[in-house]
This record gives C-alpha cells, structure tokens and sequence, in this order.
C-alpha cells in the first residue's frame, strides 16, 4: 500500500512537470491601451521555445528586445532567447516602421503564431513591449497564453515626467537606476533630476571643484519635523560626471530623456558654502541642516556670478543631452537684494524699475534666468524653470513649470509659451497619500490622494483649444526631505504613479476612476512580482461624505477596491466587524455620530476608517460666499463650512477652504427663524505654509437678510512666530431670533517681515467648519 502511493505522488510530480501550469495574460494594464479588439481563435502561447526578434542592425530594438526578455524571465522564470531572424512560429517580432503622427505610438498584434511589436519609432515599440510585459500574470509559470487581439494605442501628452530630489536626501546609483526601471514601466519619459540645494549640492563640476568638496556634505539634518533640531552627523554625496553620463545611457536605454535641475538663484547655500564670494554679504556660509527657504542667494549684482552661472551650465550640457535645462528660479527671497548694494546698482543699471506687476528686484531675477537661458541657448539648449520666472516677465523661450496650483502654466499658455503642470495639490507625491497618517510614514505638505491625481487634466478647458496645444504634459515631484531612501521614494510614488501614468498618457474621456481601480489591482501584483514597496491603503475604504442640503443630512458614501470585499460600518463608534451593518448603499446621517468602517476580504481585513459628524444649527444649510474661494483651495465651497465635519492639520484634504488676501465673508441661511445664542467659525493655523490665524471676527444676524445687527466682533493680533495649530473662534451672546447669520473672519493681507519668503504678501486664511447654536 506505501509502495503503490509513493509511485501514485511520483506520477503526479512528473504530469506537473510535464504540464506546468498556464496562465492567460490581461489585456487591461495601466496605462489602458487607446484601443483594444480582441479576436476569436488559438492564442499565442509563450513557452521556452519562444524567441524574441529584431531587426539585424537595429541598436535600438535589440535594446528593447534585451529589456523585454528579462522583463519576462522576472515574470515567468523563462529566459527567450534574442535573435535578428524570425523563425516560422512562437516569436515575438519587434519593428518601428508604423506609420503614425504621434512617434510615440505603436500596434501590438496577436495571432496565435506571432506577437507583432510595431512601433513608431523605438520609443513607440518600447511602450509596447511595456503593454505585452504587463499583461502577463504575476504567478510565475513557464507557460502563457496570450489571446488574439489587436492593439493601437498612442500617448496623449509628448512630456510625462517624474522628479527626484536628491539635495535633501542623496540617492546612490543604483537607486537612482531603479528609480528609473519604476518609471520605465508607467510609460514616462521624463526624468527630472534635481541635483542641487541648501542642504547639498549633487554634481561634479570640475571648474568649481569645491563645489562638491564643500558643498556635497552637510553637518546634520533636522529630526523628523523639528526645525530647531539637528542629529549633528554629516550627511552627503555627489555624483561623478561619469557616473551622470552612465545614468543618462541607462535611462535613454529604456526612452527616458533626463533633465538636470541646477537650481539658481535661490536655494544656493551649498553653492555660497563653496564660493562665498558669489553671496550679498560674503558669508561666511553653512549649508543648512533644516529644510525650508535660505534668505541667502546668489548676489545678482556681482558679475562673477553670471560667470559662475556659465561654467556650471557648460559643464551641465556637456554631461546631459537633453534639449532642456531645469534651472529653478523659485522660492528666491528678495530680502538680500533690497539691502545689497550691489543689486541695487544692477537694478539701476538695467533701469528697472517697479511697477504694477513686479518689482524691481522680481525684474532683477529675470535678468539673472535670462543670462542663464543665454548661457544654454548659445549651447543649443532652452530653458525650463519654475512658475516664479513669470514673476518679473518670461524670459523669452522659457517653459514654465507650474507648482503653485494650475495659473503658471495657463498664464504661459495665454502667452504662447508652453508649460509642464505639475501642481502641488495633484502631483506632489511626498505629501501623504491618505487622511490616516497614523499608518503612513512622516510625509511633507497635505495630502494628495490616488483618486484626485487619476481625475486630473493638465489641459484645462479654460485654454482654448490653441492654447491647450501649448500644455507639453504633466509631471510628479518628489521632494526628500521626508524621504531618506528608494524604499520610502517607492512607497510614496506607488501607486500613485500608476493614476498619474493614465493621466499623462489616456484621453480624458476614456479614464474612468472605478475602472482604473478593477485594473490596478493586476498592476500591483505587477510591483509585487518586482519587489516594489507600495501603500496598500488602495485596500482600505475611500469614504465621500457628501453635504446634502436637499434633504438636510450627510451622506456617507463608502467604496473600496475589489469585487472580493464587503464592507462594514457602525454608527456608535464601536469597532466593525461581519457582524456589524452590512454597506449595500449610501447612508444618510441626520444627528451627530461617529461613523467607522472596515473592508474585510477573504484574506483579511482592511484598516478602520473612522469620522465624525457633528450636527449644528448650521449644518446643511444653504451658505452664501462674498469672496470666491482660492482656485486650489475651495473644496466644495460654502457647502464644506456647514459639512458638519472637523478638518485635519492638513491643509489639502479638500476638509478647508482658503482665501488669499481676501476676508472670509459666509452667510448662512437657516431656513427659518431660530433663537440662537452662539456661533463661531474653526481655522486652520500654519503659517510655514502661509497660513495665518484671523485678523478679526465678526458675528451678524438677520430675520431678513437685509437688516444686520452686529451680536460680537474682536479684533486680532498680528502673529508674532511660526506655529501651526486649529483654533476655534466662538462667541456667546444674548439669546436672539435670526434666520440669517453672517459671520467675517478678515485675513492677513500682508506677512511679517519674520516670516522671510512671504514677507509683504498676502497670506492665507482657512475655515473648515462655521457652527451656530
């Protein structure tokens, strides 16, 4: 009996050999093809008898031939051979003779003898192979079908880029290579690399050797979010211009162009470290250890330092071939040049003067780009830089890459002059990915989520179709000052690059956020297959809770992603589980509750979500605006004031709404005559981010919404330091009967002058919620 069952398990170890298993690959990968036609008939199957083939002489395809073939051996295990003659059957076949506008654009044909790569151009067949390579299961198995099917697919923007900031944090070679296979596989093209800093300057620049003698290491850096603190260890690194060049050829190799940031006139302190000579005051300089903005910059009056400014560019150009230059501009204070001689004497030379626009100083650093752009143009090289070089008039050529919200790059568009958006609230991917930081590592700025990224479009339709033309792409930054290694450079860009990829490469009309979330499952398996670090809150529950004043409630509408999940909540704040309510459809909530739910999936359970609603005299009522919102900070306008929800510390969460320069003026109608006997509003405090507490509140009430009588005002001090904190202003007063309540919370109009980098300019004031009781 023991004989007969250990030939019996023999048997089926040799037919599982002999028949391994067979996996069918899935079309419906991210970025999603422009067309998909999948035929009747045998598939195509992939097995080690498979070759991959190029045409003989075609360094370019034998490349790509080269990548795909590892790319499957990483997914089944099977290393294909690579050949320059096709045989009869079972080959992959690579060309670049399609005919198409787009050079990017390529056809991927199935048959049951033979996949057909053809792309435009090798960058064209590139992003096919990428498309085959994703469609393979991440099981691994020798063997897979590929169903009939034809493909046609094309990008819809030429520039789709992805930023790394190695000043802050120094990236070794080989993460900075795999940072760059991360991207290859979402189809970008781009890859901006920011080399310089006040905390580190990056790259060999053999004119000014002490640049990186003296300025690639710093003396300490910040403890988490302590900008009093230091760890006091020296920190740094640099790149070799070798090194740099073999970066390039490993980039180009997978049709990713890079584009070096020398950041000037700002954020030069490793440079001023090296040189001090080239600052206002003559230093002595250190390179900072905190983050944040150094009043510290390249004196714009000196003429050494547009000769510096040459030599460094020469070298720059000489090293990377791309036909642009990043050369920053932004977040340069004008505080060292108002009091500098020698700027002053630059300004008056140039006759320039202020006026309406900018100022005299913001005109200074025109000049100073627009020797740097001289400096590129006579090397056959342009000029990119952020959207402050609108500031003092467009350096002419120059393309504007737009930060700060969408308006830098449609006023570029407006004035014919492209533009890369890359705004903070879509595209900044060192902000948290979700409201719960408890589970998320130490992150920078707000929060931008995967499904705000997925439904952003770069082409504005505030462009007119002319102007649209002018938008070059879309882009994702990530900052490091929170972000020490490529693990964590991982976590934060997945799978957030995934909904930017769709942006940068689909239609508009063809993105679907329920669609990209079925699809990114079979693309995390893919980072899976790959090792990638990524943040599984995709798993946990995306919650709208929606102001429904129609019917005078909340409603709480929940989702999560998978078809393999249910979900649960409780509305008594006790902790969900299966044998809580079931979610089949959106909630209504008409009282004050804590709201948790959990996804529970065959193989566990997602975290808990948790919020709170709390109901007040205010909550659901109709909210009139005096001032419109800021465009990147109005949420869902007066409607988020009387949500009946608490906003986190974080300023993009679309929980705030945010004025700039404007005061706060609500008006809320209750439907009908109420006695009421206290009211107040709830602000945001973060003045790093230019956000500061009221200069004044004012409460008013009306029976008609005509005749205003004023129940309790007080007047505000001017800040007097950085802090960040949620202060609610609330005021009692005798019990009175209003239908209308109108309350006024005045901004500061201009910064102090401790503030630095704000100094003079309007700041910001933010509300979550007005409550009246």
């Amino acid at each position: 009996m023991r004989r007969t069952l250990v030939l019996a398990l023999g048997a089926t170890c040799l037919f599982a050999v002999a028949n391994p298993p067979v996996q069918k690959a899935n079309y419906q990968v991210i970025p999603l093809p422009q067309e998909i036609s999948v035929q009747q008939g045998k598939p195509f199957v992939l097995t080690a008898y498979t070759v991959i083939a190029y045409p003989e002489g075609n360094a370019k395809l034998k490349r790509n031939a080269e990548l795909l073939a590892d790319y499957i051996f990483n997914l089944t295990g099977t290393q294909l051979p690579v050949v320059t003659k096709a045989p009869s059957s079972n080959a992959i076949v690579l060309s670049d003779n399609l005919k198409s506008e787009n050079p990017e654009a390529y056809n991927l044909t199935i048959t049951p003898d033979f996949i057909t790569i053809n792309g435009a151009s090798a960058a064209g067949n590139f992003y096919g192979c990428q498309t085959l390579r994703k469609s393979i299961p991440e099981q691994k198995t020798t063997i897979v079908e590929f169903p009939c099917a034809n493909i046609s697919d094309q990008p819809r923007f030429a520039y789709r880029g992805a930023h790394l900031d190695v000043g802050r944090h120094f990236f070794p070679v080989d993460s900075v290579k795999s940072f760059i296979d991360m991207i290859a596989l979402h189809n970008i093209n781009r890859f901006h690399w920011h080399l310089t800093e006040d905390q580190g300057w990056r790259i060999e620049i053999k004119s000014r050797p002490e640049l990186t003698s003296k300025g690639s290491i710093r003396p300490g850096t910040m403890n988490a979010k302590d900008f009093e603190s230091s760890d006091g260890i020296p920190y740094g690194g640099y790149y070799t211009q070798d090194q740099a060049r073999d970066i390039v050829k490993y980039a180009a190799d997978r049709h990713i162009t890079v584009i070096p940031e020398i950041d000037l006139p700002g954020h030069m302190l490793a440079a001023l470290k090296a040189y001090p000579e080239l600052g206002c005051t003559g230093g002595p300089y250190e390179l900072w250890t905190k983050w944040g903005v150094a009043e510290d910059v390249l004196c714009a009056g000196n003429d050494s330092t547009i000769k510096f400014i040459d030599d460094v560019l020469a070298e720059v150009v000489d090293i990377f071939p791309s036909e642009y230059i990043h050369v920053g501009g932004d977040e340069c204070p004008k505080v060292r040049w108002e009091a500098c001689p020698k700027c002053q004497a630059k300004i008056k030379e140039l006759g320039l003067k202020t006026d309406k626009h900018s100022t005299a100083e913001q005109k200074l650093q025109t000049y100073v780009m627009t020797e740097a752009s001289k400096s590129l143009a006579k090397r056959g090289r342009k000029m990119i830089g952020w959207d402050e070089i609108l500031e003092g008039g467009l350096t002419p050529g120059a393309v504007v890459m737009s930060w700060r919200g969408t308006e830098g790059a449609i006023a570029a568009a407006q004035q014919n002059h492209y533009a890369i958006m890359t705004p903070t609230n879509y595209c900044y991917f060192d902000y948290y990915q979700t409201n719960d930081r408890e589970n998320e590592p130490l992150a920078g700025g707000g929060v931008v989520t995967l499904e705000q990224i997925y439904n952003f479009n770069p082409a504005l339709d505030v462009l007119t179709p002319e102007q649209k033309k002018y938008i070059m792409g879309a882009q994702a930054n990530l900052w490091t000052e929170y972000v020490p290694n490529l693990y964590t450079a991982q976590y934060q860009e997945l799978p957030r690059m995934a909904a930017l990829s769709e942006v940068q490469w689909c239609q508009p009309e063809a993105k679907k956020y329920e669609d990209f979330q079925r699809r990114l499952q079979q693309m995390l398996a893919t980072y899976d297959a790959l090792g990638y670090v990524y943040a599984r809150h995709v798993y946990d529950i995306t919650p709208h809770l929606i102001n429904n004043p129609e019917k005078g409630c909340i409603t709480a509408d929940l989702s999560t992603m998978g078809n393999d999940a249910k979900i649960y909540y409780t509305l008594d704040g006790s902790e969900p589980d299966e044998h809580s309510l079931l979610y089949t459809a959106p909630v209504d909530l008409n009282k004050s509750c804590t709201i948790k739910a959990v996804a529970i999936r065959p193989n566990g359970k997602s975290h808990v979500w948790t919020d709170s609603v709390v109901f007040n005299k205010a909550t659901s009522h109709e909210v009139k605006l005096a001032n419109a919102p800021h465009s990147r900070y109005s949420a869902n306008g007066g409607a988020t004031l009387v949500d009946g929800r608490f906003g986190t510390p974080t300023f993009t969460t679309g929980e705030w709404v945010g004025w700039e320069g404007k005061p706060i003026i609500a008006t809320i109608n209750l439907g009908k005559e109420e006695e009421i006997s206290k009211a107040g509003i709830r602000l945001l405090v973060d003045t790093p981010n230019w956000i500061f507490d009221a200069r004044g509140i004012k409460i008013e009430v009306s029976s008609n919404g005509k005749k205003w009588t004023t129940v309790a005002s007080e007047k505000l001090p001017v800040m007097s330091g950085h802090t960040d904190y949620i202060k609610l202003h609330e005021y009692s007063f005798k019990p009175v009967k209003a239908r209308y309540v109108r309350i006024t919370a005045e901004c500061e109009t201009s910064l102090p002058k401790w503030h630095g980098v704000g100094y003079n300019k309007p700041g910001f004031i933010f509300a979550d919620e007005i409550i009246v009781e």
